[in-house]
């Protein structure tokens, strides 16, 4: 795969928040207390903590999925403003826990990140995807298989694929295996790890949501836990 990824600052920092705050807008509740939060060049991260604690509402305001109601948002130093939202959306990626499949076969659902705008310009690439095919255990076939018939892990193994092509420099994942199978959690741990381990000079970096102890043992070297809505300072997993 021929990286496209840019320079790294020299303090390695490839994602900053600075006061991200977030509200539910019906209750008015603060779902995300002003958080200052830095993602360096090779931290691959765990973040824990109960259910509703706020990991998915962090994971998702960084990803631009959901409006921060303060604070900024800065990527390699420069703040992410309206014009760089295409760009900061293909340098950093998005993988829910239950994935969303087009209709079609899964090389249409693989093709598809070529029709955004984010990726303009940028073509599917076969041999790329085959590789990724076969480091997660499927061969060329497995393209023609009808999306609609995927089990839950196919489905996520595809939907991480389809990130993994696009060679992203930030990997956000919520839970992405909290619904799987062990051998599919498996596929997608190897995955993760096939991709970080073949990251450029330009730098990677991942955030990964778990519930699973023996997964943020594994996947992690610092991790953070998250508890009503605010996180915790870098630890060792």
């Amino acid at each position: 795969m021929v990286s496209n990824a840019e320079a790294v600052p020299a303090d390695g920092v490839l994602i900053e928040v600075k006061g991200l705050t977030r509200i539910d807008p019906r209750r008015q509740t603060t779902l995300l207390h002003a958080t200052d939060f830095q993602l360096r060049d090779g931290d691959r991260v765990t973040l824990t903590g109960a259910s509703g604690s706020g990991k998915s509402v962090l994971l998702r305001t960084l990803a631009l999925l959901e409006a921060a109601d303060a604070g900024q948002l800065f990527w390699c130093g420069q703040p992410v403003v309206s014009a760089q939202v295409p760009h900061y959306r293909k340098r950093v990626c998005y993988l829910a826990q239950r994935p969303s499949m087009i209709d079609g076969t899964v090389e249409d659902n693989l093709r598809f990140p070529y029709s955004l705008k984010s990726f303009a310009g940028a073509r599917f690439n076969l041999d790329v995807v085959t590789q990724l095919l076969a480091a997660a255990g499927k061969g060329t076939g497995f393209l023609q298989q009808s999306a609609a018939e995927l089990s839950g892990g196919e489905a996520q193994v595809v939907a991480l694929i389809r990130v993994l092509q696009t060679d992203p420099q930030v990997m956000l994942l919520d839970e992405p295996t909290a619904a799987l199978d062990p051998e599919s959690a498996r596929a997608v741990e190897q995955l993760v790890n096939g991709w970080f381990s073949q990251r450029s000079a330009a730098g990677h970096a991942y955030l990964w949501v778990s519930h699973d102890d023996a997964q943020a043992q594994r996947m992690s070297n610092l991790r953070r836990v998250m508890q009503a809505g605010r996180i915790s300072e870098m630890t060792p997993p």
